[in-house]
């Protein structure tokens, strides 16, 4: 029997079994070996990417460095959002000193990380949760965030640390945070069968803070808990990829999961000298770097869904750890020069030796395939950010850890360096039910957020689509790359998307077909529902002002002095008009005591169309040079009749 004692705490005692892995004794052995951080200070000075990145590290932890310790601030209870902005800021502040101290050897930013410390470990006069329970183990995210961050501070600082503090840390990593997560597996938890953020978050805090402490905890709860996060990881957190690269749940939550992810496997990496098969047993990993850039408009993502809570810790820099690891040098240039990439883990994940231009090489259109989530990407550069950028999907509303929207059609567009059809995001996190369910009849959908009208899409009869549905896809390319900067389109240049919404909407035929026209400057979508017994309504959220034609035909959309003229081609007796974003007086009554969001500053600008057999055909035109006139009504194709070439005798001069 072996014991660890805490001042603060009784004794404890656990009988353990070790995994079949073998973890180095060294530290620091978390991302970085003591070789990679003696190598560090050479890469720096010659490399203007790691050079700039390190100034920008030690900015960060110098302003940092002056502020009070983190406040334990609750987000509406601690079953609600809990303290997860809390425990995500511990551990930004101390990777930051941890690794200025690593480059530095200057001790205040020990004695900084160790102020944070007894703050954060409950050990001060400054209240900091439920004792024993200090990490908030009512909302798993907190507790995995908080390892994180205390894994860092033992495993990069263990030398700094005196064996007092040592311990502190140790016992805090264990009673605080993987002692519960033992306690969360044998009470067979929720988020541990899911494939999504939450698994991968709280598993890749119990594995860091396992591996970080792991030949010093003489309890064995490292080891148990490393035997039961690893496979776990292995067959939920490592299958949240979809076989075509999409995350499962949004692009915004695509940020914590991954970020977790390759955290997760490049500290496996390090400390045992494998990935122990998180990185490699879904093979769609590979894959994911695309979803992220695809999913990345001229002036933000395609943010369908919830867009999440504030990131804090979580970047896009798992794409540099992809990029090295698969051999993918699209995923690391493309990355480094995003405005997050400056971080301590980058410092290691970026590999100075890759070179070249990554937007030569990817296709300008992308179709992501997979049923329960399809949707495509289609623009007219990588690098001009005044270029079109047009994004649209289907997919199911299931299945996606109830953080989707019932959005089948939904698109965004971007033209002049301004976002024309936008998304709302999500509704309050704390709304009542907000988080229910993906049922049909869930009050999750009572949300104007999350409903069909709050969407750019098709709403029908004033209902909700079926959120179960799978909406089949059509997708062609010329498969156009961007052979150099600036240069010209040629005149073939194609790409068309057709997504059968018929079972999204209960049985009625609805096709909804996008396609880039003019040598990629205008944009066209166009609906062909058949036999409707109902009304249905188009619909595009806006930020622009709004004029119209004396027919109310031609919509001008002005914002931050760029120009749109919208064309509705067809059906000749439809005109265009602008309502608010808010829910209809005929929708059903949200729960009690909720209410959504307001909508500030935007406009939905609608058609109205009638019941029976109709065809809607609506042209976006950005005002530049050549840009179509108001006057041009192009002929429809039926979408039965689309093709690359159908569309090739709408080219302007």
């Amino acid at each position: 029997m072996v014991l660890l004692i805490h001042p603060h705490s009784p004794i404890l005692q656990l009988e353990f079994h070790k995994p079949d892995i073998i973890v180095k004794v060294d530290h620091p052995r978390l991302f970085a070996s003591r070789h990679d951080w003696t190598l560090l200070p050479g890469s720096i000075a010659a490399d203007p990417y790691l050079f700039s990145w390190n100034r920008t590290i030690f900015e960060r932890a110098s302003e940092f460095y002056v502020l009070p310790p983190a406040n334990y601030t609750i987000d509406g209870g601690l079953v609600g959002n809990g303290v997860l902005d809390v425990a995500r800021s511990v551990q930004l502040r101390i990777k930051h000193w941890a690794y200025a101290y690593q480059l530095s050897h200057d001790s205040k930013w020990v004695d900084r990380a160790w102020m944070e410390i007894v703050v954060a470990s409950g050990n001060s006069t400054h209240y900091f949760g439920e004792d024993g329970d200090n990490w908030n183990s009512q909302h798993w995210l907190d507790v995995g965030e908080f390892i994180t961050a205390f894994a860092f501070a033992y495993d990069w600082l263990y030398d700094a640390w005196n064996s007092t503090q040592r311990d502190s840390i140790k016992w805090s990593i264990v009673t605080l945070g993987l002692q519960k997560g033992i306690e969360a597996y044998k009470e067979k938890a929720w988020f541990f069968s899911v494939n999504g953020n939450w698994n991968c978050v709280t598993n890749a805090g119990m594995i860091l803070g396992s591996l970080a402490m792991y030949h010093e905890d003489l309890t064995g709860t490292a080891a148990e808990l490393l035997s039961l996060a690893i496979p776990n990881a292995q067959e939920n957190c490592a299958h949240a990829i979809l076989p075509d690269g999409s995350w499962s749940e949004t692009p915004d939550y695509w940020y914590f999961g991954t970020q977790s992810h390759a955290q997760m496997a490049s500290a496996l990496l390090t400390s045992t000298g494998s990935t122990q098969r998180v990185l490699t047993i879904n093979p769609a990993w590979e894959k994911t770097g695309l979803y992220h850039i695809y999913a990345s408009g001229m002036t933000e993502k395609f943010n369908f869904g919830d867009c999440g809570p504030k990131k804090i810790t979580a970047t896009a820099n798992s794409l540099l750890f992809y990029g090295d690891h698969f051999n993918i040098p699209e995923y690391t240039l493309f990355q480094r020069d995003r405005p997050d990439s400056p971080d301590p883990l980058s410092m290691f994940w970026y590999n100075p030796k890759t070179t070249g231009k990554w937007f030569l090489s990817p296709p300008l259109d992308h179709s992501f395939s997979t049923p329960s989530s399809a949707w495509v990407s289609m623009r007219s550069s990588w690098t001009n950010t005044n270029g079109i950028y047009i994004a649209m999907k289907a997919g199911t509303a299931v299945g996606h850890q109830a953080h989707s929207n019932i959005d089948a059609g939904d698109f965004v567009l971007d033209a002049l360096g301004e976002r024309w059809a936008v998304e709302l995001c999500q509704n309050n996190y704390l709304s009542p039910n907000y988080f229910s369910s993906d049922a049909q009849e869930s009050d999750r959908w009572l949300y104007y957020r999350c409903r069909t009208e709050g969407q750019n899409t098709i709403l029908y009869n004033n209902s909700n689509q079926v959120v179960d549905a799978v909406p089949g896809i059509t997708f062609a390319s010329t498969n156009d790359v961007q052979a150099s900067f600036g240069h010209p389109h040629n005149s073939r240049t194609s790409t068309y998307w057709i997504t059968d919404l018929t079972n999204v909407y209960g049985g009625v035929s609805i096709k909804r077909g996008l396609r880039i026209l003019d040598r990629r400057r205008q944009v066209l979508i166009q609906d062909e529902i058949e036999n409707a017994t109902e009304k249905s309504q188009w619909r595009m959220h806006t930020r622009a002002s709004i004029q119209f034609s004396a027919d109310n035909r031609v919509a001008h959309l002005t914002l931050n002095g760029k120009s749109m003229v919208v064309i509705l081609q067809s059906p000749l007796t439809a005109s265009f008009h602008v309502l608010q974003p808010v829910r209809s007086v005929h929708d059903p009554p949200l729960p009690k005591h909720a209410s959504d969001d307001p909508n500030i500053g935007i406009s939905v600008l609608a058609i109205d169309i009638p019941a029976g057999t109709q065809t809607v055909v609506v042209l976006f035109s950005p005002q530049e040079e050549n840009s179509l006139q108001a006057s041009e009504r192009p002929t429809v194709v039926p979408l039965k009749l689309w093709t690359l070439d159908s569309h090739l005798d709408l080219i302007t001069s």
